[in-house]
């Protein structure tokens, strides 16, 4: 779902929006449990949800597209230890 429809035609454009939208959702999804953590003191205080929803969609739509170019798993997951990183 991540890359799928990211060259469409005039006709597919529906697809497109389709598909955009279940992406942007997805991205609400973790906005929203990321709230619920920061809430919880899973986080800290000062955490951002929305930009940390927005960093998480970025990494695993990379890392989607990665495994699609042929990345192994342990490169994946080298990548996402790096991201976790930058986690408060």
């Amino acid at each position: 779902m991540i890359t799928a429809a990211t060259n469409v035609t005039p006709q597919d454009a529906e697809v497109q929006a389709h598909l955009r939208e279940l992406r942007n959702r997805n991205k609400q999804v973790f906005e929203d449990r990321l709230r619920t953590a920061r809430h919880d003191g899973e986080l800290p205080p000062e955490a951002d949800p929305k930009a940390l929803a927005g960093y998480l969609a970025a990494v695993v739509q990379g890392m989607s597209q990665q495994a699609r170019d042929g990345a192994t798993a342990d490169a994946l997951a080298h990548t996402a230890e790096l991201a976790l990183r930058a986690w408060p």
